[in-house]
């Protein structure tokens, strides 16, 4: 328990699994009411369910929520339940998305390169639209919206040119929204985030395609380094932006890659 609990509200996609159910759970800890969002709903309860009780209100302070977040419609749909719920959203991190299978750029099938960008870009820009829409008109106005960029928003691994081109794509929704947003006490900031030991870089941790073609082991960090720094920036107050921070394990070859 980091926090004491308060009204403002948090919306978190792809909740259910890595990245997203540790920020979410850390946010509900941390004193926040929080969205748990994802395609399946299962999971998203299972996330708030070993959250713990931190206030003794879970069902008030928590919502599971299955809704494919690149759909407009069930985009729409969504942020109209978080209004009817909680009445206002402060906070949204848009963390869902997709890696696609490490391959040659001229082999890419279209339909993975069609799912990269309507996972990667499509949504958190259609989930960005619905939270300037809700932040404009709430009162007090405004809030904060944070991207999950990634490494790869500043330098590319090998065979990964859909992953690659959407996170660059997503320091440009930043950018953008950060400068529409400025005036209506709307921050729109990106967090890139390195190797976390998570069941999904196991695989790094024992060897992954470098620049040069050879196979090398990467160092990972624990969760706990991303939950950390996604607080510090959540928590600041609307007066103040990071609108770039990466976080990596210190070992993790990055700066010189390419």
């Amino acid at each position: 328990m980091n926090g004491t609990p308060h009204d403002k509200v948090a919306l978190v996609t792809g909740a259910g699994s890595g990245i997203g159910l540790a920020c979410a759970q850390a946010l509900l800890r941390d004193g926040w009411r929080v969205v748990f969002v994802g395609r399946r709903l299962a999971p998203l309860q299972q996330a708030i369910d070993a959250a713990g009780d931190p206030w003794g209100d879970i069902a008030a302070r928590a919502l599971a929520v299955s809704a494919d977040v690149s759909d407009a419609e069930a985009v729409r749909r969504l942020f109209d339940t978080v209004a009817q719920r909680f009445g206002r959203l402060d906070l949204l991190f848009n963390n869902a998305g997709v890696f696609t299978q490490p391959m040659a750029l001229e082999e890419l099938p279209l339909e993975r390169w069609r799912e990269a960008l309507d996972v990667n870009l499509s949504a958190p820009f259609l989930c960005t639209q619905q939270a300037f829409r809700l932040m404009k008109a709430q009162s007090p106005r405004g809030g904060r919206i944070i991207n999950n960029g990634s490494i790869s928003a500043h330098v590319p691994r090998p065979q990964s040119s859909p992953y690659t081109i959407t996170k660059h794509a997503i320091s440009g929704l930043t950018r953008a929204a950060a400068l529409e947003g400025r005036a209506f006490d709307i921050a729109v900031g990106q967090i890139d985030i390195g190797n976390v030991a998570t069941d999904m870089t196991t695989l790094m941790a024992q060897g992954a395609m470098q620049a040069d073609g050879s196979i090398r082991p990467e160092a990972r960090m624990h969760m706990n380094a991303v939950t950390s720094t996604f607080l510090a920036m959540a928590r600041l107050p609307l007066e103040a932006n990071v609108l770039t921070m990466t976080v990596m394990a210190t070992g993790m070859p990055y700066v010189g890659r390419g």
